[in-house]
């Protein structure tokens, strides 16, 4: 496994401050009641998470993607809070309100942090759930931790295989279009298949994560071994066309290799998928909790 190397930071203070602001406002605007930072102190840094929804329930914990935080999850945090607490986690590493202070270097040391902030929230037995690299971090703390969380929910998420380049290419030429005046960019939205370009509400954000300095490890491919191990019940959902993978060959895999999972390809989706199909997920997502929770389909 790749490792990483140094603490995820802004490049400057000045750029740290002009994201800040531009941030809290955003969080303001468009989590639940404007949900206050709840810092959490780990042996890496301090991670702040956001808790919003129903006071009572088993929580439900939101991670972001690569580059993400908890503003990613606006489509879902009123929803998925109608029944259950909902804690969108601004985790180290980052573009966020947390500030590490230790490299996380290993897919162990960012289970041993998730499960750190878990543990200063006060949650046991929490949902977990997460997209794309977030996908791949709550995977990797059930495998580092069996057990300790109630249910898995990943959304197009890393390790299922090598990072090949598409995925470099469906990223770089999204990030290419991010700065493009909004008319050419909303154009070039069903291009690069990324349905983020059209979110006029996270796309202000963009240009100031531009000068943050990610220092997290690469998601390594899982094996059929790890992946049979994870007996926790696990809603896995693909987009039809993801950058990431061939989807029905995952799908295929996931099926006969982790019989805990249910395993769905979401159509038209890409890597997007959150942001491209925001109902039809929160919907699954909804339904698969309540399944867990009650034992009845």
């Amino acid at each position: 496994m790749k490792t990483a190397t140094g603490i995820s930071a802004f490049t400057s203070d000045r750029a740290r401050e002009r994201f800040d602001t531009a941030y809290r406002a955003a969080l303001a605007r468009l989590l639940p009641g404007g949900a206050a930072p709840i810092p959490v102190t780990t042996s890496f840094g301090e991670a702040v998470a956001y808790r919003s929804g129903a006071a009572t329930g088993t929580p439900v914990v939101l991670l972001p993607g690569a580059g993400g935080n908890a503003v990613t999850w606006y489509h879902y945090a009123e929803r998925l809070g109608r029944r259950r607490p909902v804690i969108a986690l601004d985790p180290l590493g980052e573009p966020g309100a947390a500030r590490q202070t230790r490299a996380l270097a290993t897919g162990r040391d960012v289970a041993i942090c998730l499960d750190e902030t878990l543990d200063g929230l006060g949650l046991d037995g929490a949902h977990l759930v997460g997209m794309s690299y977030g996908g791949w971090a709550a995977l990797r703390y059930e495998l580092e931790f069996p057990g300790r969380a109630a249910s898995l929910s990943l959304l197009d998420p890393g390790g299922f295989g090598a990072i090949g380049l598409r995925f470099w290419v469906w990223l770089f030429g999204g990030g290419l279009a991010g700065v493009s005046p909004r008319p050419v960019r909303r154009r070039l939205a069903g291009v690069v298949r990324n349905a983020t370009l059209r979110d006029e509400e996270m796309m202000p954000l963009l240009p100031l994560t531009m000068s943050f300095r990610r220092r997290l490890p690469a998601p390594p491919p899982i094996s059929d071994a790890e992946l049979g191990a994870v007996t926790v019940p696990s809603l896995v959902l693909l987009g039809e066309r993801s950058a990431l993978y061939r989807s029905a060959e995952v799908a295929e895999r996931l099926r006969r290799v982790m019989p805990a999972a249910r395993v769905q390809i979401v159509p038209g989706a890409s890597h997007d998928l959150p942001v491209h199909s925001p109902d039809l997920v929160a919907d699954r997502i909804e339904a698969f909790l309540t399944t867990c929770e009650t034992g009845r389909d």
